[in-house]
């Protein structure tokens, strides 16, 4: 169901050639965190960082915007690695709303109706969570605090009637890792820790 450490870094090594960016060392940073919180969550490690690791793997196609999540979708359903599937849909939406998207709607109507079907009717797990939570804890040069990454958004995004909806989303998935860690998400990711200082 999912692919090995060295075959998702290979994954995200090919993706490089094809589109280098940086959603690249995003990603990695993505896949860091997750592997920690995971840690102190008694999750599994190695499968939170793969899942962070490819998160965004439909970037490989090139830049888009929605389209990444279904390309990344299908690209891996392909390989049957059907988990990173459905982390590559469901990272982008802490409101489970496709439609409460900041990039731009670059699908066909039937894919926006597939990915809203499969959006609405999945049960987030605590790897859907987990890694979007961990999506905006990462830029692309370091981790961050949400508030840093909601305000990187921001500026390249702009503004939307749901932004405090899908803020206050995430801010929900930041307490419940903390409740299962009894502890702040941010003193466990020493990078971050000591940016706020």
């Amino acid at each position: 169901m999912i692919p090995t450490r060295e075959e998702a870094e290979l994954e995200l090594q090919l993706a490089n050639e094809l589109n280098p960016g940086p959603w690249i060392n995003h990603s990695k940073n993505v896949a860091r965190a997750a592997e920690t919180i995971a840690r102190y969550c008694k999750l599994d490690e190695d499968k939170a960082y793969i899942l962070g690791l490819l998160h965004d793997i439909g970037r490989r196609n090139g830049p888009s915007a929605v389209k990444h999540t279904i390309d990344g979708y299908r690209y891996m359903s392909a390989k049957e690695w059907d988990e990173v599937a459905y982390i590559c849909l469901t990272h982008s939406y802490p409101t489970k709303n496709i439609y409460q998207d900041i990039g731009k709607m670059d699908i066909s109507p039937d894919d926006q109706n597939e990915m809203e079907q499969f959006i609405s009717n999945r049960n987030y797990d605590d790897y859907d969570k987990l890694i979007i939570l961990c999506d905006s804890l990462a830029l692309p040069d370091r981790l961050c605090v949400l508030e840093q990454r909601f305000v990187d958004t921001t500026m390249r995004y702009g503004v939307f009637p749901f932004t405090v909806l899908r803020w206050t989303a995430t801010y929900e998935l930041k307490k419940y890792f903390e409740l299962k860690m009894n502890c702040s998400l941010y003193e466990i990711l020493p990078e971050i820790k000591e940016t706020i200082k």
